[in-house]
Parts: C-alpha cells; structure tokens; sequence
C-alpha cells in the first residue's frame, strides 16, 4: 500500500504530491505550464537534496514563506 502526502496545492493545476512507495519516494509535480512530471527517489535525503536545487522563493505566491513551508512538510515524509 501506498501512501500519498499532498505537499502543496495551490489549484487544480499547480500540486506537488509524494508517495511513499517501500523505500521508493515519488514525487510528481503538476503545473499548468508543463503537465506532470514524476521524480524517483531511493532516500529522503536525495529528495531533500532535489528540493533544495529545485525550489526558488520566486516559485509561490507567498515566496519565502511557501518554501519554507514545503521544505518542512518534505523533511516530515
């Protein structure tokens, strides 16, 4: 059995989701701008380490807040 965390949700077209899958964490962003994308992960500090990379102020609405806010609820998966 799966288990899936809603990371962000800002509408129907801009989410970040984690599954818990084993060992195996996946990671699909949905964006208006460029559809699905799905990341594999074998450890939560390769996904951490993604994150850090990805993931600008700029990219939410509310900037440092927001990611400080999805850089909390991804260390807590």
């Amino acid at each position: 059995m799966f288990t899936k965390h809603t990371v962000y949700k800002h509408d129907n077209y801009n989410m970040l989701t984690v599954e818990v899958q084993g060992k195996t964490l996946v990671v699909r962003e949905i964006s208006d701008q460029w559809g699905e994308v799905c990341h594999k992960f074998i450890s939560r500090p390769e996904m951490m380490d993604w994150a850090e990379k990805r993931f600008l102020a700029t990219d939410f609405p509310d900037g440092e807040e927001g990611l400080r806010e999805t850089m909390e609820k991804l260390k807590s998966i």
